[in-house]
């Protein structure tokens, strides 16, 4: 299954510009003066969290603890992800106070409702200077078993050939970098992979050769491309995610700043294979660098059993 009805998200309490992880996030901007950051970015999340509730999606939130102070824990996806056969991945971080997310409890309600057959940990890599940022680094294609992934500081192969490796996934690795030819940081911040579309900003893989390869295994596994411009990528279009109701219908979630840099014809085309879903989170994509996607870290375990389906 590519999509799931379940997302944990983290309710901030010291939400703030990260210093520690803007030397290669160019897309931070320090808050102004006397702004009052984690209001307004308490208002977005709780807001965020509602339009998914309206939409039957579960919501699971975790409400941060002030201490220690994290102040990107409300990007989750970047140091865990779940996959339905039980697997628990915990990824090397690059930024030495979001490492510190691992240790606030975020996982222990989770491990009351969820089952974990088996755990990889690969955060000791840390030790060695790799890096690895979960769902962040790689834009998964779970149906097909590919794992897409752009390199940079903090998306190292050693990582992905071992993730790919236990997984079992077939690795599209390439190079891509934004408009002034420095490496994206992150690989969901110019593509994204649903059941039926690729969002994807071509031209930031500047080598011909992995720009058709990317291209070609997008489409040959089936995905219809969406194509981004510069000024879509740096709305944060290409942070997308598609998640689905209780019903099963298909939601693309996403920013209002990435619906509303989209032209006519591409929201056509959204619109004719998912409900687009966008939300006002202006604040915290512009102090934390990161958007829609980066929010939400999809929950794919098997839920434990209820006594009554144990007797069954």
């Amino acid at each position: 299954m590519q999509t799931t009805n379940t997302v944990l998200m983290i309710r901030p309490t010291r939400f703030s510009f990260n210093q520690d992880t803007a030397a290669n996030n160019r897309f931070q901007r320090p808050a102004a003066i006397a702004e009052d950051v984690q209001l307004k970015a308490l208002a977005e999340f709780d807001g965020y969290v509602d339009a998914l509730r309206r939409h039957g999606v579960e919501v699971l939130v975790h409400n941060d603890r002030e201490a220690p102070h994290t102040p990107d824990s409300i990007f989750p996806n970047n140091w865990w992800s779940s996959h339905p056969d039980g697997t628990l991945v915990l990824y090397p971080m690059q930024g030495h106070n979001r490492r510190l997310e691992r240790d606030k409890g975020v996982l222990d309600g989770l491990l009351g409702q969820y089952r974990v057959e088996q755990v990889l940990d690969l955060s000791s890599l840390e030790e060695q200077a790799v890096f690895l940022e979960g769902t962040g680094s790689m834009v998964l294609d779970r149906q097909q078993r590919i794992c897409y992934a752009g390199y940079s500081t903090r998306t190292h192969a050693q990582a992905l050939e071992q993730l790919v490796s236990h997984l079992g996934y077939e690795l599209c690795a390439f190079n891509a970098v934004d408009r002034q030819g420095v490496a994206i940081y992150h690989t969901n911040v110019m593509m994204s992979v649903g059941t039926r579309l690729a969002v994807v900003c071509l031209a930031s893989v500047a080598d011909p050769d992995e720009r058709a390869a990317l291209r070609k295994r997008l489409e040959t596994s089936g995905k219809q491309l969406i194509d981004l411009n510069w000024a879509q990528l740096e709305s944060f279009a290409g942070n997308m995610l598609e998640v689905h109701s209780a019903g099963g219908e298909p939601l693309l979630v996403m920013s209002r700043t990435a619906w509303q840099s989209l032209d006519a014809d591409q929201r056509r085309l959204i619109e004719t294979r998912t409900t687009p879903l966008p939300v006002n989170i202006d604040t915290i994509e512009r102090i934390g660098g990161g958007s829609a996607r980066c929010m939400l870290a999809e929950v794919f375990l098997p839920k434990h059993l209820s006594p009554l389906e144990h007797v069954r």
